[in-house]
């Protein structure tokens, strides 16, 4: 059942990133604060048909307990919507989707688990690929500089890596509250803990929201969340992949994490048919080496 989840997280999260980036506008200042306030709506609307359908027994000091894993995931996930604005698709997914591998080092630091040496050489080649996409943005061989400036064009550039630390953060402490023995949320037991982190995720984004949305308007900005159509779109296969993502954490972390983590092969392919995203031979030889190595993580962690 766990590999069923993640299959379908990964591709309904591929389908995610393509509106994701449709919907980033470069020059509307809060756009990625607006897709926030999309996502936290959908997910807030999920979260109250649960508790009104379902019989979880949800106690809602759990919004508080599950704090530290909803905070990891929202203010990654605004570091990527901020960084999707200027830098392509192709380039930033792969790198945020390295996430999968420092959840694995972190598993295997703290918790103890094993990582075999395909694993560990699909770790090195992440390593070189970012290195090398790294370089190539320094170098000057894309625009990125002097379109935004030296100081922009770095801050744009770090967002991906800074969503990958703080996803990976996120991805390893759902790898303890979801445990049962260990976990810290109240009220759980085998059949409702995936829900009940879900939902407490869930509420945290929808409070989120509301605050971005008060933040929005004391600014005199227009939130418009009716014309916002893939900013929606994105928030509702985002919604989706997050319910199935919390049974494929519950099921085998350490191997669901870098496997979701191939979701950059799919944002890829779709960034280059529908958003035509063109990038050099290096760059493309760069991206693949990090994408190998994501799968050999997740080859060698089911073998």
């Amino acid at each position: 059942m766990w590999f069923i989840c993640a299959l379908f997280t990964t591709i309904i999260w591929g389908l995610a990133e393509l509106f994701y980036k449709k919907g980033a506008i470069e020059n509307e200042k809060y756009s990625h604060l607006k897709t926030c306030i999309c996502v936290g709506i959908v997910m807030g609307i999920h979260a109250i048909y649960v508790l009104l359908t379902t019989n979880i027994q949800y106690d809602f000091r759990n919004i508080i307990m599950y704090l530290p894993v909803s905070f990891c995931y929202i203010f990654s996930m605004t570091l990527s919507f901020f960084g999707m604005k200027y830098i392509e698709e192709s380039i930033s997914d792969p790198i945020e989707n390295t996430s999968g591998a420092i959840t694995s080092i972190l598993c295997f630091i703290i918790l103890g688990q094993t990582i075999c040496k395909l694993s560990l050489f699909g770790i090195i080649l992440i390593v070189i690929g970012i290195l090398m996409i790294g370089f190539l943005e320094m170098k000057g061989d894309t625009s990125r500089k002097k379109k935004l400036g030296k100081r922009m064009a770095i801050i744009a550039f770090s967002m991906p890596f800074l969503y990958a630390t703080f996803d990976a953060l996120g991805s390893f402490l759902d790898a303890y509250f979801l445990e049962l023995e260990t976990s810290p949320l109240l009220m759980v037991n085998e059949d409702n803990i995936e829900l009940v982190a879900n939902t407490s995720y869930e509420l945290t984004f929808a409070i989120s929201a509301i605050i971005l949305m008060i933040y929005i308007f004391l600014h005199k900005e227009k939130i418009d969340i009716i014309h916002q159509k893939d900013k929606m779109l994105a928030a509702i296969c985002e919604t989706i992949g997050q319910f199935t993502y919390i049974y494929a954490m519950s099921g085998n972390a350490i191997i669901a994490a870098p496997m979701i983590s191939s979701v950059c092969i799919v944002s890829v392919i779709l960034s280059r048919i529908f958003l035509k995203e063109k990038l050099t031979i290096k760059q493309y030889l760069a991206i693949f080496t990090v994408i190998i190595g994501i799968l050999m993580l997740a080859i060698a962690e089911v073998i």
